[in-house]
């Protein structure tokens, strides 16, 4: 190095980088001080770039982590939805939630819709605006929430478990309807859904109307205390349209497969169970 940045204290402040566990100001150095030799930045804009791509390498790396924590199955974003292939969904209605406001309010956000129509594509997205707004986010499918609820409460360990689940600050549970709850799984659900209620936000994605949840859970009376408490202070979008996942082959698809895309869930209502209404077939929800 030149005399404007004598090679002694180069070194100094390379040996102060690693010693911070600086790695990307480290890596940049020789680099930002060739622009300070050739008068393209001073040694205030060169300060300010260090710090800059240390902090993103560290944000980039703590997003990275808490989205492996969170469990996502994969990383999906609103920018990759196709709003355009879902007409009866409201665009900004779904922006408004990646305010994340639901979160602050502990509100639960249900995403109904038969299969293919992006739920679990909006509830990822969501999930992982939480994430990089630094809150604590855990997803999982149904059935699987339901094994370790059952696995813990046969080790004696499910009030640890359920004080686990709800530490996050949003719990994002997948698939609801789409497989059989086990024996007892219902009420393992209500105990987590009790002691999240009005103290978490939740996201919840199902392809059954709300008055077929005691049909889904195999005890309406358990099904009606469950919507008691997630639809007190609750957001509810239908989304009612085809898969997008077939779409390119919608043509082979039995027309009455095709008719189950007119998807219609009954209105939610506060208390009870609400009554069945639409055609809806539970065999392939």
């Amino acid at each position: 190095m030149n005399g404007a940045a004598p090679s002694a204290r180069v070194d100094s402040i390379r040996r102060s980088l690693v010693s911070l566990k600086m790695p990307r100001a480290l890596e940049i150095l020789d680099a930002t001080l060739r622009r300070i030799e050739q008068g393209q930045i001073d040694g205030i804009e060169a300060l300010d770039a260090l710090l800059g791509e240390e902090l993103s390498l560290r944000e980039n790396r703590r997003i990275k982590a808490a989205l492996r924590m969170a469990r996502l199955p994969v990383v999906k974003t609103l920018a990759g939805y196709d709003f355009s292939f879902q007409p009866s969904l409201d665009k900004n209605r779904i922006l408004a939630l990646a305010g994340l406001d639901f979160i602050e309010r502990a509100e639960v956000v249900h995403l109904l819709g038969p299969p293919g129509t992006g739920k679990s594509h909006i509830a990822t997205a969501l999930a992982v605006e939480a994430v990089r707004a630094g809150k604590a986010v855990y997803f999982i499918p149904l059935a699987d929430l339901i094994a370790q609820l059952a696995k813990a409460e046969r080790e004696g360990t499910l009030r640890e478990k359920i004080r686990f689940l709800t530490r996050a600050s949003l719990l994002v549970v997948d698939e609801i309807g789409y497989l059989p709850v086990t024996p007892g799984g219902a009420n393992l659900f209500f105990q987590l859904v009790n002691a999240r209620y009005e103290k978490g936000a939740m996201i919840l994605t199902s392809n059954r109307g709300f008055a077929e949840w005691g049909e889904v859970f195999g005890d309406p009376v358990v099904a009606t205390a469950l919507l008691d408490r997630l639809l007190h202070h609750a957001v509810v979008i239908q989304i009612e349209g085809s898969s997008y996942r077939m779409r390119e082959h919608a043509a082979l698809v039995p027309e009455n497969l095709r008719s189950v895309a007119s998807f219609n869930p009954p209105a939610p209502k506060r208390r009870g169970r609400p009554p069945i209404k639409g055609n809806q077939d539970p065999d392939h929800g």
